[in-house]
């Protein structure tokens, strides 16, 4: 079995550290979230549908009033952003904190007019019913940005209309150097990157610990200092992921070690990842209506090179981080894409044990790094297999060679027969990767094949190591010697051999 780079590089490494990069949060009141639910509020309240635009105001208004107080207790005065796709609020931020040099509290507050979900009353003359419809329209929000004494540099984006929701975002590298902190592990870090960690063990269970009933409870205190709405009115937050990154961060020592292995993983990974490995990855399937847009693309930036693949609302992505971190990071824009076993209430009143999109709220923290976390170190293994050539040159060579059982010969694997070819590229796609397979399964691939010639290939694939059976089914997962075999054979025949013939 080939070794991973962080086992193979282990002297030239200051350790490997998973933990949740940029979050995004969204706040909503869960009565307000959705048109039906706000007309249904509108006439509990005894309040006119045509009168939503005279409900809103005055909440409006006290949204603003507080912004204003909030900035003159801290001698702040509030900068209107009239072109906000050209300014960066991010670099006006870190000016200013080198500027003043504060390390806690408020530090500064925007207000810019965006568009936001909102709603309209609307008659309708068929039924004759009068509510809300969903609408989108503009108005002022402010972006309160502080720093938290556990979470870092964040903001809280607030709008000045109904219904007010809500946009947090806090950065989970800031969180564990607190948590760090409060054990005395020391460590070096620059921007949202660890260069260093004197424990790292240590630190990943640290990372792993996730208190979704804490950060709730932040969450509701930031919304009540800077959104007093809710509490005004005796309602409250639920609270969501919107976007998540989890990174993993290979912390080498020097530069110069990390440089020329990047260099040649990247090339490699730019002609060898297939839509099927892309899956793999991310641990999705791709079936025969599959509508996700799946692809890579690879950047050249001014802090260096990225790849990233994607797959509907979920990427991955590696590139090096000030020269010395290799950093895998997993992204994600609707976390509902990934499908868990999980109790599931019925309209009826019953409930079942069974697969079902991750709910979003952030009570799904902690499962969802799991995932995340898995996804990661998959594309981890697969690099690896890249650098590993003397192990992938000696394990190519022995499975093209012939096997024998019980007196009778099994011809070696040949990437250059169409057949063996496909038979390889069909049995590492991203779903058979991740969830097994069965002769039926890799039968839908291939032309022709009856189930005894199917069950002659999986024996042969078997006895060459490159599949195995679970025990007490008919299930068969790619062996990790058999993907490097596969990966080290595409790598040699698509990079080497065919632009050689061309």
């Amino acid at each position: 079995m080939f070794m991973l780079l962080t086992d193979k590089y282990a002297d030239k490494i200051n350790g490997i550290i998973t933990c949740y990069d940029r979050m995004i949060i969204q706040g909503y009141i869960p009565g307000w979230s959705y048109a039906e639910g706000m007309t249904s509020y509108l006439k509990a309240n005894n309040i006119r549908i045509f009168d939503f635009s005279t409900f809103s105001q005055p909440l409006t208004e006290q949204v603003r009033v507080n912004a204003q107080r909030i900035a003159d207790e801290n001698g702040i005065q509030i900068e209107f952003i009239r072109k906000l796709r050209a300014f960066r609020k991010d670099d006006r931020i870190q000016e200013i904190i080198q500027k003043t040099g504060k390390s806690e509290g408020l530090i500064h507050i925007f207000s810019a007019m965006e568009q936001c979900n909102t709603y309209k009353p609307w008659h309708d003359k068929t039924t004759g019913k009068t509510f809300l419809k969903f609408d989108q329209s503009k108005c002022l929000h402010y972006y309160f940005y502080f720093i938290d004494k556990e979470l870092g540099l964040c903001y809280l984006r607030v709008p000045t209309w109904a219904p007010f929701r809500l946009q947090f975002y806090m950065n989970g590298h800031n969180l564990l150097a607190h948590k760090l902190q409060k054990k005395g592990i020391t460590y070096r870090m620059h921007d949202n990157a660890f260069l260093e960690i004197s424990d790292v063990e240590t630190a990943q269970k640290l990372s792993d610990r996730i208190n979704p009933e804490g950060l709730h409870k932040i969450l509701d205190v930031f919304a009540k200092r800077y959104c007093p709405i809710a509490e005004s009115l005796g309602l409250g937050y639920t609270w969501t992921v919107q976007q998540i990154e989890c990174a993993t961060d290979i912390m080498f020592k020097q530069a110069c070690d990390l440089e020329p292995l990047y260099d040649e993983i990247i090339r490699t990974a730019i002609f060898t990842v297939k839509p099927d490995n892309i899956a793999a990855f991310l641990g999705q399937r791709i079936t025969y209506n599959c509508k996700k847009e799946v692809g890579t693309n690879y950047n050249q930036r001014i802090l260096g090179t990225r790849i990233k693949h994607h797959m509907g609302d979920v990427s991955i992505k590696m590139y090096d981080k000030f020269g010395c971190v290799l950093r895998i990071e997993s992204t994600c824009n609707d976390i509902g894409t990934f499908r868990v076993k999980r109790k599931v209430e019925h309209r009826d009143g019953s409930s079942t044990e069974q697969k079902a999109p991750l709910k979003k709220s952030i009570y799904s923290l902690y499962q969802l790094f799991t995932i995340m976390k898995a996804a990661n170190y998959r594309y981890l293994e697969f690099v690896s297999s890249f650098d590993d050539h003397s192990g992938g040159k000696k394990n190519l060579t022995k499975a093209t060679e012939a096997v024998k059982e019980k007196g009778r010969s099994y011809r070696g694997l040949n990437f250059f027969s169409p057949k063996d070819l496909l038979v390889l590229e069909v049995i590492s796609r991203g779903e058979y990767m991740t969830f097994g397979m069965q002769g039926k399964d890799i039968r839908r691939h291939l032309e022709d094949i009856s189930p005894s010639a199917m069950s002659r290939i999986f024996k042969r694939l078997r006895l060459h190591g490159i599949i195995e059976r679970v025990q007490g089914t008919y299930k068969y997962f790619t062996t990790a010697y058999g993907k490097e075999v596969i990966a080290a054979g595409l790598t040699v025949r698509n990079l080497v051999l065919i632009p050689a013939l061309a």
